[in-house]
C-alpha cells in the first residue's frame, strides 16, 4: 500500500465515523488536539455529562462508533489516537497485528453481568446444553463471542457445537427478532433493549466467567507523540467515571440523551456495569492471557503474540491525581 493510499484509508474510516451530526467536534484553529474514539453511549457521554473536560488546554476531537470492531480498525489505521473497547476485542485486534497498546483499564463492579446470551421468551432453549446445533449470532472477536466460547467450555460442549453467525449488534438483534438465529450473545445496552422492550429473556450471562475488564487503547504514535495529552485525558476520564459511580441516575440520563435509547435500558446498563478506572497490573495482564488463550483454543486467533507488550502501565500513576 502506498503512503497516499494509507492516508486515504485513514481519512475514509474517520469520515465514516463522523456521518452522524456532531459526531466529530471540529478542532480549534490552533492548539493541541487529541483524537478520541468512543462507542456511542460510552466515553464521550460520561466525560461531557460529568464536566470532566472543563479547563483542558487542548481540543478533544470525538469520533463515534457503533461497536468495538470499527473503532479498533480506526485505531489500527491511525485515524484516531485513543479509544475505549472491551478486553476480548482488544486482545483479538492485538493478536491480529494492530499496533496499539492498552494505556488504562476499567473494571466493572458487576463482573460479567453486562454480557449475556439472549433467547426469545417462547424458545425451548433453557440451558446452554440446549444450544447444541442451534444458530447463535454474535460479533467476531467481541465480548459476546468470548462469552459464548466460555459458556460452551463450561458446559463441556465443543466450540463447534453451535453454528456461530457473525453479525453486527444491529443485525444480530434483527436476526433474533425474525427467527433467523436461535440466540444472540451480546452486551449492554443491547441486553436491556432485547429483554425490556422485546419479547426475549437472558439464557445465561457472564457472571463468574469474566474479569470485567475493558481498556482505553492508544496508538503507538499517540503514546510517543501525545503523552502529556493522553495522561491528562485519562486522569479526567477516571474522574468522570467516579462521578458516574456517585450519580447513577444522572449517568443513565446522560447515556439516554446520547444514544436515544429508552431510559430504562440505560438504567439497566449502568446497573450491569458500574465501571471504574484501575491501574494496569500483572493481574490484568494475566486475565488477558487467559482471554487470548481461549480464542486460540477455539481457532479464532492463530498466533500467540507477546501479550505483555500490549500493555503500557506507565500512565496509571496519574489516575488518582484528580
Amino acid at each position: 500500500m502506498t503512503a497516499d493510499a494509507g492516508f486515504d484509508r485513514r481519512r475514509l474510516i474517520l469520515a465514516t465515523a463522523c456521518l452522524a451530526p456532531g459526531a466529530c467536534a471540529p478542532p480549534r484553529a490552533s492548539g493541541a488536539v487529541l483524537n478520541v474514539a468512543s462507542q456511542r453511549g460510552n466515553t464521550r457521554a460520561i466525560l461531557e455529562a460529568s464536566g470532566a473536560l472543563r479547563g483542558a488546554g487542548y481540543t478533544v476531537a470525538w469520533s463515534e462508533f457503533g461497536a468495538a470492531a470499527p473503532l479498533l480498525e480506526a485505531l489500527g489505521a491511525g485515524a484516531v489516537d485513543v479509544g475505549g473497547v472491551g478486553d476480548a476485542p482488544f486482545v483479538f485486534a492485538y493478536a491480529a497485528g494492530s499496533r496499539i497498546k492498552a494505556v488504562a483499564a476499567l473494571r466493572a463492579a458487576a463482573s460479567g453481568a453486562s454480557t449475556a446470551v439472549i433467547v426469545p421468551n417462547g424458545s425451548p432453549i433453557r440451558t446452554v446444553q440446549d444450544l447444541k446445533g442451534r444458530r447463535v449470532a454474535t460479533g467476531k472477536g467481541s465480548v459476546g463471542h468470548y462469552l459464548l466460547l466460555r459458556l460452551l467450555e463450561r458446559a463441556g460442549l465443543p466450540f463447534d457445537a453451535v453454528q456461530t453467525v457473525f453479525l453486527s449488534p444491529g443485525d444480530g438483534k434483527a436476526a433474533l427478532q425474525r427467527g433467523a438465529v436461535d440466540a444472540w450473545s451480546t452486551w449492554a445496552p443491547y441486553i436491556g433493549l432485547a429483554t425490556l422492550h422485546d419479547a426475549n429473556r437472558v439464557l445465561a450471562d457472564g457472571a463468574g466467567l469474566f474479569t470485567g475488564y475493558s481498556f482505553m487503547a492508544a496508538t503507538e504514535t499517540a503514546i510517543a507523540g501525545k503523552r502529556g495529552l493522553l495522561q491528562d485525558f485519562l486522569s479526567r476520564m477516571a474522574a468522570a467515571y467516579r462521578w458516574a459511580a456517585a450519580n447513577p441516575a444522572l449517568h443513565a440520563a446522560a447515556l439516554a440523551r446520547d444514544t436515544g435509547l429508552p431510559l430504562d435500558v440505560e438504567v439497566d446498563l449502568v446497573r450491569r456495569q458500574d465501571l471504574k478506572v484501575v491501574p494496569i497490573t500483572a493481574e490484568v495482564v494475566r486475565a488477558e492471557v487467559a482471554t487470548l488463550t481461549l480464542f486460540r483454543k477455539a481457532g479464532i486467533a492463530s498466533v500467540r503474540p507477546d501479550i505483555d507488550a500490549a500493555f503500557d502501565p506507565s500512565f496509571s500513576g496519574g489516575f488518582a491525581s484528580r
